[in-house]
């Protein structure tokens, strides 16, 4: 790989923001989340937006089979779809698919969804892009789920054309060769950056070879020292060295004290990071002393007000705290 395309400033932590009410899993879907829509959604965001985070993130499903819907639930919000519409309706924020199983989709229905979505957010789109983990939902979008891997690789380099050339030459033996024009062009020059999301070696390995940033999906820390070393080697191996934006995802917060409006009665699991900004800032920014470069943050809420609340108290408490 040539060329990486690094979006994360120098000098600071960033920090992102998995978006509530678009995913709404069994595992994490706060019960207030089951009764809000979109006008609660897009309050969120323009918070985030406000409080000065670096991005939203938006997951991706397509279809939900029947036997995982008790742990997994139906409602996943259409990804771009999502994201096109937060553009919207933010001002700053960048704007991170996390992830979308790129294989499942042909290359230039992906590059002219993704181009057109950079375009109209004036260049802030991140490209998060994963294996995919639905064993049924791949196979009927795509087959071959034990082949999802390779099928990756395929997609990240025929996106990567697709970004750098209007009428691309799509690598790989799946597509046939024509000439093609994909557009609108998207704003970001060279191209939107793309960042591999999964914690596993082949995963990592892919983000080494193919990635522009790397987005893991367990939040262990004890873990994340020697997966960073790990990429960092095989970055070096793969692609002489050249910059990465590393990530992190921390266990969800809840702030309180001076500033923050948070409530100090309110009993929360032991997982759950609770303390004053100072606090909440120090456990973040171990994650730079690991070589982290943007970590995505949960907050604890009972309502979408609560949420905003706590994104705004963030902004403007801990995230000055983040200077690396």
């Amino acid at each position: 790989m040539t060329d990486p395309v690094t979006v994360v400033p120098d000098g600071t932590l960033a920090v992102g923001l998995q978006l509530p009410i678009q995913a709404q899993s069994t595992m994490f879907v706060a019960d207030w989340e089951r009764r809000a829509g979109p006008p609660e959604l897009a309050a969120v965001a323009r918070a985030a937006d406000d409080a000065g985070f670096f991005y939203v993130g938006v997951c991706d499903h397509t279809a939900i089979p029947e036997a995982l819907a008790p742990a997994m639930g139906t409602v996943w919000y259409d990804t771009v779809a999502t994201l096109g519409w937060l553009a919207g309706m933010t001002g700053r924020v960048r704007l991170l698919s996390h992830v979308l199983v790129l294989a499942e989709r042909h290359p230039l229905r992906a590059a002219k969804e993704l181009c057109t979505l950079d375009a109209l957010s004036n260049g802030r789109l991140v490209v998060g892009v994963g294996a995919g983990h639905v064993e049924a939902e791949y196979e009927v979008l795509a087959g071959d789920f034990a082949g999802r891997g390779a099928a990756t690789d395929e997609a990240v380099r025929a996106l990567r054309r697709a970004f750098a050339d209007e009428y691309p030459v799509l690598p790989g033996p799946r597509w046939p060769t024509r000439s093609m024009g994909v557009a609108p062009r998207p704003v970001q020059t060279p191209r939107p950056p793309i960042w591999i999301g999964g914690s596993s070696r082949p995963a990592l390995r892919r983000a080494a070879a193919l990635g522009d940033g790397w987005l893991p999906q367990t939040a262990r820390r004890d873990e994340l020292a020697a997966q960073i070393d790990e990429l960092r080697r095989l970055r070096d191996e793969l692609a002489g060295g050249t910059p990465l934006d590393i990530g992190a995802l921390a266990a969800p917060i809840y702030l309180v004290g001076a500033g923050t409006g948070g409530d100090e009665t309110w009993s929360l699991p032991s997982v759950v990071t609770r303390g004053a900004p100072e606090q909440v800032a120090e456990t973040l920014g171990a994650f730079a002393g690991l070589g982290a470069s943007h970590v995505q943050v949960r907050f604890m809420s009972r309502s979408a007000a609560e949420l905003c609340d706590q994104i705004a108290a963030f902004g403007a408490t801990v995230l000055p705290r983040l200077d690396r």
